[in-house]
């Protein structure tokens, strides 16, 4: 009689466990949309990386004309 539930438990986990690689098959369309959106990603991380750097040579190079300014100003 133990041997009922133990079986439909196993039937019951089996079942489930294959689930995820019947869903993990997906349409050409929609393989598509997920690469433009991570394309989209890439390039948002890439515009925002860009837009740091150039930010901080802007500030590097207020910093050097500073300076320079200083040492002009000392001699």
């Amino acid at each position: 009689m133990k041997r009922i539930p133990a079986f439909l438990l196993l039937a019951a986990l089996g079942f489930a466990a294959a689930m995820p690689a019947q869903a993990q098959r997906i349409s050409p369309e929609q393989n598509q949309r997920e690469s433009q959106k991570e394309i989209k990603k890439q390039q948002k991380m890439l515009k925002k990386a860009n837009k740091k750097q150039a930010k901080a040579a802007k500030k590097a190079e207020k910093k050097q004309k500073k300076a320079m300014k200083k040492a002009n100003r000392a001699h």
